[in-house]
């Protein structure tokens, strides 16, 4: 049944069009009406079909047929009609638009009336799972052609808090993304939202929060367009902290809301302002005025962009597919964040070897420079858990081979490698030489035998591009369904050879060093749409493939944005049948639900200052987007790092989820230990607080893994009613409890950093810093990050050592840091760190923590892996303890290791002993 004041204000708006129809009631002057109907054959009834008003002018050249709201659109809420740019005030009017100059704001000159898009048919139509809207074209006016007059608008109230809204053509199948978001087969009990429905001047609908009432989506700004090749919808936005979409370098986690465009459509394409990257990612999340926080995702995967401007409000545009909404609820940011990785798909469980230490390079060119960068890694005793191997280890950078000259012996090398606790993953791109002779390529010639090479136009021809390989390559399509089998088969008897761990899949755009092919793209509609969006490039098919091109599921045109998601899984299965372990995989490209099956890292980064901020701001964002193994290139990727850009980045690094330091061909190399013995000490005290740190931040990635949380999180997640944190983002936090305060400007020895309401702790120190709710300058030398721990939690460790292979057998240990009620709790997740679903399968320990100012102690929830029996816990800091302690006891038993600082109020246990198999008692007088 529909809401009451639904059929409200259908009836309000129905009794306007009855007025018009009787006589003048627009308050607009003669000379200032703007012509709806510039066309000859003007007619009352064709003039209100358009939504327009018509009223007989006693001026000669007066329009009859006038649009009624010209000038009570402000500026900032008009929604650009002429995207493209190039517009006069004639082709302007012959878009059925409105032509203002305005020197005063960047708001487009040319702007829809209210009264353009469609009309609703009769009533909305209950159904099982909400709504169904049936809606019709106002008018005659086109953009682009090819306008789609009769639509359906689909509402499904998925869950409590999740509704999705579907507009589509019901007449003719348009391409829709195959990501499978699971829903209930009817609607949702309690939802916490409800969905209005207005008719006029032209349809438009808006979602509200049932609690507070806010609008959380509004297409009443109006500029609805549908049409074969150009989609555009806007809402308005209830507050201006807006959070997401990418893949971008963005300057700034919350964004600007002043006129800015982003395009989206994947692109082999380094970070540079406003360019379209690796990943789409057409999701955001609001932080409204009330605190309430909301998420939305439009899922389409064809070429499309988001302007923002200060409505606030927000223009999308898609050259293709449906529109297909969803709306996440909350109410906080962190549930935004579950609801949508619950909708997309859970992050996979990472390997504990994976959260340690990488190393990488392209450009080791010799299997002897990889072993004096190891060597060097091993001189200093650097932690080091996993090396890479770029495209230079491949003979001709052909997928599944070695180069048996430069790199003689690498099999040998990798085994010898493992012995040593470092794990070793290979690099695959999506492109196989096609000219090796018949028999001698296995990858080619199967390939060819499954016949899963993306397509000419002809459906027959396989399309040859040219990426690293001398010759021309294939690209295999993954959407086929015998791509996997290939890909795992290949995988496979690659792993014979050498015995590798996980894989790194680059250039998954998919990059082509053509633009389309060797003749280039026939000039068609698909290659050259209409309308191509902001996307960078002449064309859509610049540095890719044609979007002409056939592959399995459909046009590279609807599946270009895809590739690296369709990708993955084969790969993530490739590499865990293969290593027969939980493995990882790596990717460039992403798109919603890649999280599921593998990392990311923030592509081809430069060397230099802005770059380490701004991946600040992309591991921030990739956390919203449901990949939170997430990291930089530390040091960067292309230019010649230096001495003190490459310490403070080591240092920052050390808290990326995904700890790779890689850089590109020809530049200086930049591993820990190349700088000598003073880089390589600084260097490896900031990967000790890693290593000491990461039984918490396995358990981050395990709750990350149970219900969609982020791992890397802004303070604005925390601290959502506090103003100064939702601008915040040159710190960052580890799950809720760690706050990371790096240097990120040149010759710096002090940094700002803000600490919210709440009690902060120096993880060095234990001491308590004092302040709260303040920018505080902290001194930060060279050879130190700013770490800080918040009170009321409790954060598992472990002793540091070089590798996890090794660590792993130290003891244990926690710190526990009071709040202002001098409580503190805390998790700790632990298996054996690489068998699949271990917490699936019940072969897991769990321990839950609390402490109080006398006491600390864990209960274990879960036992079910017997190789905690092997461990104890070693150091114990409580922190923030006022009262002399004299006396500590653990399961009862009395402990004389130990010291307690009045002036920092830290108590320090060394050596606890407890077995981690039984429960823990610490108690203290």
């Amino acid at each position: 049944m529909l809401p009451k004041f639904m059929f409200i204000t259908i009836l309000m708006v129905t009794s306007r069009f009855k007025l018009s129809h009787q006589q003048c009631s627009s308050l607009i002057p003669e000379d200032e009406r703007v012509d709806c109907h510039p066309e000859l054959g003007s007619n009352q009834p064709d003039c209100e079909l358009r939504g327009c008003t018509w009223c007989e002018a006693e001026l000669t050249g007066t329009p009859w047929c006038f649009y009624d709201n010209v000038y009570t659109i402000p500026a900032s809420e008009r929604i650009d009609c002429y995207p493209e740019g190039g517009v006069t005030e004639s082709t302007c009017h012959a878009r059925g638009c409105i032509f203002e100059t305005d020197y005063n704001t960047e708001a487009s000159w040319c702007y829809f009336p209210l009264e353009n898009g469609y009309r609703m048919v009769g009533s909305p139509v209950g159904t099982t799972m909400g709504y169904r809207v049936t809606l019709q074209k106002i008018n005659t006016y086109t953009m682009f052609g090819g306008d789609i007059v009769d639509l359906i608008l689909d509402v499904e109230f998925q869950t409590d808090d999740r509704v999705r809204v579907k507009i589509y053509d019901p007449n003719n199948a348009r391409y829709e993304v195959p990501l499978t978001i699971a829903s209930p087969s009817v609607m949702a009990a309690n939802p916490n939202y409800d969905i209005i429905f207005d008719a006029g001047p032209a349809f438009s609908f808006k979602i509200i929060r049932v609690s507070t009432g806010t609008v959380l989506f509004d297409t009443s700004l109006g500029g609805f367009v549908f049409a074969d090749q150009f989609i555009q919808i806007s809402t308005k936005l209830p507050s201006f902290n807006l959070y997401g979409f990418g893949e971008h370098e963005h300057p700034a986690f919350k964004h600007d809301m002043f006129w800015e465009k982003y395009p989206m459509f994947a692109r082999d394409q380094p970070p540079q302002p406003y360019a379209n990257m690796y990943g789409v990612h057409p999701y955001y999340t609001v932080l409204e005025n009330d605190f309430n926080a909301h998420g939305v995702l439009i899922l389409n995967s064809n070429a499309q962009e988001f302007d923002l401007q200060p409505a606030p409000s927000i223009t999308y545009r898609t050259i293709g597919g449906i529109l297909d909404i969803y709306v996440f609820l909350g109410p906080t940011p962190e549930n935004v964040v579950q609801q949508y990785t619950e909708a997309i798909g859970r992050t996979f469980m990472p390997p504990y070897w994976s959260l340690g230490f990488q190393l990488s390079r392209y450009g080791y060119d010799h299997i002897d420079v990889l072993r004096d960068t190891v060597d060097r890694m091993r001189l200093y005793d650097i932690p080091h858990d996993v090396q890479f191997g770029d495209i230079d280890y491949m003979d001709r950078y052909m997928d599944f081979t070695y180069d048996t000259v430069n790199y003689a012996g690498l099999p040998e090398y990798v085994d010898e490698l493992k012995t040593e606790g470092t794990n070793y993953i290979i690099i695959l791109d999506p492109c196989i030489m096609t000219t090796e002779p018949a028999g001698t390529y296995p990858a080619y010639d199967k390939g060819s035998d499954f016949d899963i090479w993306v397509k000419e136009v002809d459906g027959v021809t396989d399309v040859l591009g040219k990426v690293w390989p001398p010759d021309e390559v294939s690209f295999p399509d993954y959407t086929h369904p015998n791509a996997e089998q290939w890909w795992v088969d290949q995988c496979y008897d690659f792993y014979n050879v050498i015995k590798y761990d996980g894989l790194w899949i680059d250039m998954n755009e998919v990059a082509n060093f053509y633009n389309g092919d060797r003749d280039g793209c026939d000039y068609n509609s698909l290659d050259n749409p209409p309308y191509k969006t902001k996307a960078w490039g002449q064309t859509l098919s610049d540095k890719t493939i044609c979007m002409e091109h056939k592959q399995y599921a459909g046009n590279h045109y609807d599946l270009h944005s895809l590739y690296g998601l369709t990708e993955s899984p084969p790969s993530q299965s490739a590499a865990r049948i293969v290593t027969k372990k939980r493995s990882i995989v790596i990717t460039r490209s992403t798109f919603p639900g890649v999280g599921q099956y593998a990392g990311h890292w923030l592509g081809d980064n430069y060397s230099n200052w802005p770059n380490m901020h701004k991946s600040i701001i992309g591991m921030l964002e990739f956390n919203i987007f449901g990949i939170p193994y997430i990291g930089a290139d530390i040091c960067g990727f292309i230019g010649d790092t230096n001495y003190e850009l490459c310490l403070r980045w080591q240092q920052i690094g050390a808290f990326y989820p995904f700890s790779r330091n890689h850089n590109g061909y020809g530049y200086i190399e930049q591993d820990p230990g190349v700088f000598g013995e003073d880089f390589a000490t600084i260097a490896k005290a900031a990967l000790h607080v890693r290593y000491n740190l990461m039984p918490f931040l396995y358990t981050l990635f395990h709750e990350s893994h149970l219900n969609g949380s982020t791992v890397v999180r802004p303070l604005m997640h925390e601290f959502v009613t506090d103003l100064t944190a939702h601008d915040i983002d040159r710190q960052f936090l580890w799950g809720p409890a760690l706050l990371i305060t790096p240097v990120l400007l040149q010759g710096m020895t002090e940094v700002s950093g803000y600490f919210p309401d709440a009690k902060w702790y120096d993880y060095y120190t234990g001491n308590d810093i004092g302040v709260r709710s303040q920018i505080v300058v902290l001194s930060a030398p060279l050879d130190h990050i700013n770490v800080h721990v918040r009170g009321g939690y409790v954060l598992p460790t472990q002793e540091p050592g070089n590798s996890t292979l090794f660590t792993r057998t130290k003891p244990m240990g926690l710190i526990a840091a009071l709040d202002d009620n001098a409580s503190a709790s805390g998790n700790l997740f632990w298996d054996d760190g690489d068998t699949l679903d271990t917490y699936e399968n019940g072969l897991y320990f769990e321990e839950h923590f609390s402490a109080t100012a006398n006491e600390l102690s864990g209960n274990i929830v879960t036992d079910g892996y017997t190789g905690v029996d092997s461990l104890v816990w070693g150091n114990i800091r409580v922190f923030g303890l006022s009262t002399l302690v004299t006396e500590v006891k653990i399961n009862d038993v009395s402990h004389l290791d130990f010291t307690y600082d009045q002036t920092t109020q830290v108590l320090n246990i060394e050596n606890a002993g407890a077995p981690l198999n039984i429960n823990l008692m610490v108690t203290w007088l």
